[in-house]
């Protein structure tokens, strides 16, 4: 390890731009952006209220009942704010449903989204409040992930378990009034909480724990926010020092990563929605899948099916037997199964029920992948695959996708989103008032109280 101390302090530099971002740095377009991601996180966050481990984790947290004002998904309880968000960002992140930021390989709206409700409504903050938290957040997150590079999951680190602590500290110090130094000394903090193994990848049963590790970064970065705030703190360039998280956990770290230039895009216009509910890896190969196979129309004739793409794919993402939802949304095989056997949108095809489904573990038997050196080396700015499918009597098609819908480059409309949000909340509350909420959500700007708006998600 070079134990070369950087001499520019680029944490730093991070920090005083993280709090020294306000609402009038934003322009009409951010906050355009920003209702989208905030729409499509409040419909992920209440589905996953009502998963089986959603229901796990609001009965933990009942014991903390009245501990805060801030709200957790799909109950009545009001508890802290850290409760709220270990919570809440697990639901997000649990149906494989939430936004990602590619380059950074992890999810911040999960986590983010989830801090910036939970601690807005604590201390009852105005919409204008939240949105330079919600930046700043997916702007830490997603470069402190450019920094590290891909070679952090390649050595066994889950990116959203490692990052999202960071983007959350980031989102709850601004929103709790710190100073660029308590920043960076809360990132002190958090740095000694960062982790998260893949070893989820590697077990068919044991999967929940990908789900947490939205909830342990929402946790964990609000407690070193609050710690921060109070006086106790954390060492300082905790991205870019001798044992800082870059060299801690990165092959190649490239700290300019951590400095935002001046006049570009924040990192909240280069966020991926998902129309899937599935490994954001995949969804290039589905989307070449549906132009191969006529919309998914010819399964019958299909004889072999050969995906090309980065070599994560073969080392964490082949399980042709998963035996639980998260194994399966992981599993490369089992996804191109489900999307065409039941198409790609649903998430029943995903139940434990069904994993034993014979029709889509037939197509998945029938699922090869190799690694692209080109995908490769675009990967993970571009998550992009290539689909081969050998049809009865040995005719072949082939399509390549380089960014699959949902991307920045091949976004989802306002509309695509609508329909999301509402298929994901009516499927669990037929009379959930989606245009109200659709119309809050997409224009925070004019709330008063952010508790509003998070009222609605109550029990």
């Amino acid at each position: 390890m070079d134990a070369k101390v950087e001499t520019l302090d680029r944490t730093r530099a991070l920090a005083d731009w993280s709090i020294g971002l306000g609402e009038q740095d934003l322009s009409r377009e951010d906050k355009i952006q920003i209702g989208k991601l905030l729409l499509d996180h409040l419909g992920v966050c209440y589905r996953g209220a009502f998963l089986p481990w959603g229901g796990a984790l609001k009965d933990w947290a009942t014991v903390y009942a009245s501990s805060g004002k801030a709200t957790v998904f799909g109950s009545d309880l009001k508890v802290a704010p850290p409760v709220a968000g270990l919570v809440n960002a697990s639901c997000a992140h649990g149906l494989e449903h939430d936004d990602t930021h590619d380059e950074g390989m992890s999810h911040p709206g999960a986590i983010v989204m989830a801090v910036a409700l939970a601690v807005g409504t604590e201390i009852g903050a105005s919409g204008r409040q939240v949105l330079p938290a919600i930046v700043a957040g997916y702007e830490v997150m997603a470069r402190v992930g450019m920094a590290c590079g891909p070679s952090i999951m390649h050595r066994g680190y889950h990116p959203t378990a490692l990052f999202g602590g960071f983007g959350a500290t980031t989102t709850a110090a601004k929103l709790y009034g710190l100073s660029a130094k308590q920043l960076v000394e809360a990132w002190g903090l958090m740095l000694s909480m960062a982790g998260g193994s893949m070893q989820f990848s590697q077990d068919p049963h044991g999967t929940v724990v990908k789900r947490l590790h939205g909830g342990y970064g929402a946790h964990n970065g609000t407690v070193a926010a609050q710690l921060a705030k109070r006086g106790i703190a954390g060492p300082a360039q905790a991205f870019d020092g001798t044992y800082g998280l870059c060299r801690l956990f990165s092959d190649k770290p490239n700290f300019d990563k951590l400095v935002r230039a001046k006049g570009t895009p924040f990192e909240i216009h280069r966020i991926s929605f998902k129309p899937y509910p599935s490994c954001r890896l995949f969804h290039s190969t589905i989307d070449a899948l549906r132009s191969v196979t006529d919309g998914f129309k010819t399964t019958a004739e299909v004889e072999k099916i050969l995906v090309g793409g980065p070599k994560v794919f073969l080392h964490q993402h082949m399980m042709y037997r998963p035996g639980s939802m998260m194994a399966a949304q992981y599993s490369l095989p089992y996804v191109v199964g489900a999307a065409m056997v039941a198409g790609p949108y649903t998430e029943n095809a995903f139940a434990e029920g069904n994993l034993g489904n014979a029709d889509i573990l037939g197509v998945a038997d029938k699922v090869e992948a190799i690694e692209d050196a080109n995908l490769e080396k675009a990967f993970p700015a571009h998550f992009g695959s290539w689909v081969e499918v050998t049809f009865r009597g040995g005719r072949k098609a082939k399509a390549e996708v380089l960014d699959s819908y949902g991307t920045p480059a091949n976004p989802m409309s306002i509309a695509a989103l609508t329909e999301k949000f509402s298929g994901l909340v009516k499927g669990v509350n037929g009379s959930f008032p989606v245009e109200r909420v659709v119309a809050a959500a997409t224009d925070i700007s004019t709330l008063d109280h952010v508790g509003t708006l998070v009222g609605h998600f109550g029990g």
